[in-house]
């Protein structure tokens, strides 16, 4: 039996855990995963806890399998998810691919460490934003959110399993591995205050059902199996009916504008930033993860030394929140990017505003920015 058994109350805890929980709260009833660091939490969380619940957790054999699983699952009427970090989150790229173009809703929690390859499995990164955009081939448009505290991790796995169901697309939560690691406090509310969205159900008999046949906010209502809708589903460019059309141009270009433009089409609904102390900016920081929090204490420090500066904190990363960032880079002198990489948001921000009003603040192989480093950025002349 499937039940909604959430821990409502206040707890001290950790970002991964506040993940696992979220998905809980969300309805995911089934986690496959493999371990790796520091995303093991999130699988060892769900180990004993999904079991609580009337879920089931799977240990896979690696994370290309994790990700074959939870699309099977999904397909079978269950909520689904998996977490890991980048050497994982690279495995996995081929089979989002396939999540994508059999339109599975699926999310993917990605603990980010320091890389390329093994990297620092112990140490934080953000050093998978791009990866995330770009790392399966073909056109195709993602959803990535990246909390900045663990009541976020909470929050922002429930909205990507909303916005998975909601939009039939994967969804990833790319937490760092600061925030992922991280003890704090976090409230779960009873779930009669939480907003949980479900996939649309086809609403027309078995023999009238078409899996890929879109309503006008272009997502197809997703049939169960075993509910009596039998139907055919693949990787390959397809039809409406699921029947693979490879060599007409013709449906190529219209499932991949459809797949694309149903996230295109709703980036104003999707898209969410934060502000802090930007009505008057005339420098602005822009940071995601736990970056954020050590820019809201620079911007403060900044103020109390009579320097108007401001913060945009990017919980959306893609879509990118493009419209957002461009009403603040319109009204500041100066924007400051700080990122635990060398260069991955920033490329976003500099190829649409004038590259000489923008400061990169780099880290590699560290723990995230002091409030001082990112103050002397923002003070200087």
């Amino acid at each position: 039996m499937i039940t909604r058994n959430i821990l409502t109350g206040t707890h001290f805890t950790q970002g991964d855990f506040a993940c696992a929980e979220g998905g809980i709260a969300a309805g995911c009833r089934f986690f496959a995963g493999y371990p790796i660091t520091p995303a093991t939490e999130v699988a060892e969380h769900m180990a004993r806890r999904l079991p609580e619940v009337g879920g089931v957790y799977l240990q896979m054999e690696d994370e290309i399998g994790s990700v074959a699983a939870i699309i099977g699952a999904s397909y079978g009427g269950v909520k689904s998810m998996t977490a890991t970090s980048g050497p994982g989150f690279s495995l996995m790229q081929e089979n989002i691919g396939l999540a994508v173009m059999t339109e599975a809703p699926i999310v993917i929690v990605d603990v980010m460490r320091g890389g390329p390859s093994t990297g620092q499995p112990t140490k934080s990164g953000q050093q998978d934003l791009m990866q995330a955009r770009w790392g399966s081939h073909g056109d195709y448009e993602i959803i990535a959110l990246a909390p900045s505290s663990v009541q976020e991790s909470f929050d922002l796995t429930i909205r990507a399993f909303n916005l998975s169901e909601k939009y039939r697309v994967p969804v990833f939560v790319m937490l760092d591995e600061v925030i992922g690691h991280l003890r704090e406090r976090l409230v779960i509310p009873p779930s009669d205050q939480l907003e949980i969205i479900d996939r649309k159900k086809p609403t027309v008999p078995p023999e009238q059902y078409n899996p890929f046949e879109p309503g006008k906010d272009l997502v197809p209502p997703m049939a169960v199996f075993g509910e009596g809708y039998r139907f055919y589903a693949t990787g390959l460019t397809h039809d409406e009916t699921g029947h693979p059309q490879t060599d007409s141009p013709e449906e190529q270009t219209k499932l991949v504008k459809r797949l694309c433009d149903k996230i295109r089409m709703n980036r104003d609904s999707i898209a969410q930033v934060k502000r802090h102390s930007l009505d008057d900016a005339k420098v602005c920081v822009i940071a995601y993860g736990s970056v954020a929090r050590s820019a809201v204490a620079a911007v403060n420090r900044a103020r109390e030394q009579g320097v108007k500066a401001g913060f945009l904190g990017l919980t959306t990363i893609w879509p990118f929140p493009d419209k957002e960032i461009e009403a603040v880079a319109d009204q500041v002198d100066r924007i400051v990017v700080a990122e635990m990489n060398y260069g991955q948001i920033v490329r976003e921000i500099e190829r649409r505003f004038d590259y000489r009003k923008i400061t990169f603040v780099p880290k590699l192989g560290e723990d995230p920015h002091t409030p001082d480093e990112l103050l002397h950025s923002i003070v200087r002349k």
